[in-house]
């Protein structure tokens, strides 16, 4: 019982990490304001109409909350029209759907994730609390868990600095992504420019490093109080 419960720690340990990151991921990957937020900072309207491609703002609008709305629905590939010259005009080229595709399976891939840790997290938690009743041990992998959180966003934050945000993003899409449709030239890359990749990068990090410092801040208040106290 005892080698069990040492390795539900260190699991919850781990766990914490991954339920932080994939909730921030998943907070990205949905936020309409995060979307906007690119592309007023980066001109995207600007630049569809140096394209050829005449969107209003509100326009522009519904095709990131039509893009949200497909990555939460059961459709295979996505289907998004606009008018241009009069007409109707589908946005996406075939390669571009083939990518958004690949990028909703991985986003479905973080909602699994998250969903798979967070039951973890709180059944330990439970397990802590009403169970074992050690409040203490549960505080430790808190601090822990938040810990690791710091040091991995820490390390990449000094891998992207390195080597340039540019080169790991390169490089995340060619491990994740088994052709390079990501590339191909159409209104997605003007849609979602590398710059605004980076942003939303930052975005999750600091996200995700709040939620660690927070978790850990009130679970490590919680150990200096109770230091001298014998009970749970």
């Amino acid at each position: 019982m005892k080698i069990l419960g040492i390795v539900a720690k260190w699991l919850f340990i781990v766990c914490l990490p991954v339920l932080l990151l994939t909730a921030s991921l998943s907070w990205a990957a949905n936020s309409l304001w995060l979307y906007k937020y690119g592309a007023e900072r980066y001109n995207v309207s600007q630049k569809l109409a140096d394209s050829g491609l005449e969107l209003t703002d509100l326009e522009l609008e519904r095709v990131y909350a039509e893009l949200i709305s497909y990555f939460n629905s059961d459709e295979e590939y996505v289907s998004l029209t606009v008018v241009k010259d009069n007409r109707q005009f589908s946005l996406f080229a075939p390669e571009e759907v083939i990518h958004f595709k690949d990028v909703k399976g991985l986003i479905w891939l973080d909602y699994w994730l998250l969903l798979g840790t967070l039951i973890y997290v709180l059944a330990y938690a439970g397990a802590s609390l009403f169970w074992w009743k050690d409040r203490r041990q549960l505080a430790w992998g808190v601090v822990g868990g938040g810990g690791i959180t710091l040091a991995v966003i820490l390390a990449l934050g000094l891998g992207a600095l390195s080597g340039g945000f540019g080169k790991l993003f390169d490089q995340f899409h060619l491990l994740f992504f088994s052709n390079e449709y990501w590339s191909a030239k159409g209104y997605m890359l003007l849609l979602f420019q590398e710059d605004f990749f980076r942003d939303a990068a930052i975005s999750c990090a600091l996200f995700t490093a709040g939620l660690a410092v927070i978790l850990g801040g009130v679970t490590g208040g919680y150990l200096l109080v109770t230091r001298n106290k014998v009970t749970p």
